[in-house]
Order: C-alpha cells, then structure tokens, then sequence
C-alpha cells in the first residue's frame, strides 16, 4: 500500500504542468527537516481512535515523502514520447501509469518496496508508545520484551540456571523466527534492488 501510493502521488509530482507543484514540494521538503514531536502525534492519534488499534501499524506509514522524491526523479527520466504514444492509442493517464510507467519502474519499486518492508518488519516502537493491546503487538515487539525481561544477570542457583537457559533459547529462536521472512524474500528481489541502488549513480 505504502509503494502503490507513493509511486502515484510521484507519478503526479513528475509532471512539470501539474498546479502549484512547487508548492507542494516546498511543504513536503518541511515535513523532512521539521517534526511535529512525539507528544502531538500521540495526541492527535487518540483523536483518530488509532490508539490500541491495528490501523496505527498502517495509516501513519502509507507515504513518504522521501521515497515519492525518489519515484519521481525515475519516472522524468522516462522518455516522454511513451506516454504521448500511448495517449494516440487512446490511453487516459491512469492507463499509462499502470501499463507504461510501473512495468519501466520495476527496478526502484522493488528497492523502495523491500527497503520499508525491512523498517516495518523490525519497527517496535510504534507498538511501544501506541499499543498497549498484547493481542496487537507485532513479532518485533514481543522479541523488544522477551529481551527487555531477561536482562538481569542469572542467579547460580539450580532453578535459576534452567529458567534463564530456557529464555536464552525462547530469545534465539525469536530472533530466528524474526529474521527468517527477510532472508526468504531477499533474493526474489535482489536483482531489482541492485538495479534500484544504482540507478542515478553513473552520469554519461
């Protein structure tokens, strides 16, 4: 969801027709450099009733401004005459975004999608300050607490010795488990995400 939106506010962002464009990137570069602080966010999400609710994992999360900055640097680069090609065939813009323009962006999409699939995935502290719902907490934020519980030094007593021995391995097969869904999609991805690194890094 966070990719699809992005790459259609960038879609509209690259036209240099578009009104008040420039606007529109000034504000958005502010919203890069100037937070509005933890203390509001948490306020103005219990006005939204995203407090204690799965939502809170996705509506915050569903643009960036700095992955739209990079979509759209990509899709001018895209040879105009494609898009004025298939407007001839009769094409409406839409058409042309998802037929023409994501099919060429493969490369940065996969990039941007696996670079905030990885930040979602190992994010705990969206469910640390919003989420006080155990039912709601993601696997990161249960691994955040099974390490936090165990960090007192162990007792060598006999007891003691099992307890923690037997959370040492809860904490390790956690953090296989946690681990395990980023190391089976790397390499599907792999060969966009080194054509999305590169892109831009050699001028001719």
């Amino acid at each position: 969801m966070h990719t699809a939106l992005t790459a259609m506010v960038a879609y509209g962002m690259s036209r240099r027709n578009l009104i008040g464009r420039k606007f529109y990137m000034n504000m958005g570069i502010m919203t890069m450099f100037v937070s509005g602080g933890m203390i509001p966010t948490f306020l103005l999400f219990k006005q939204m009733g995203l407090l204690n609710n799965f939502w809170v994992y996705i509506l915050p999360f569903l643009f960036s401004f700095y992955d739209m900055v990079i979509l759209m640097n990509f899709f001018r680069n895209i040879p105009y005459s494609l898009e004025e090609s298939a407007m001839m065939d009769g094409a409406n813009p839409f058409i042309i975004f998802v037929k023409v323009i994501l099919p060429l962006s493969l490369p940065v999409l996969a990039t941007i999608a696996l670079f905030h699939g990885v930040f979602q995935w190992n994010d705990y502290m969206t469910a640390n300050i919003y989420v006080d719902d155990r039912s709601l907490y993601p696997l990161q934020m249960l691994l955040f607490r099974i390490v936090s519980e165990n960090l007192s030094p162990a007792v060598s007593t006999g007891t003691n010795v099992v307890r923690n021995t037997t959370s040492q391995s809860l904490q390790l097969a956690t953090m296989v488990v946690t681990t395990v869904p980023v190391v089976i999609i790397y390499p599907f991805l792999q060969k966009y995400f080194i054509q999305g690194m590169t892109l831009g890094s050699v001028k001719e």
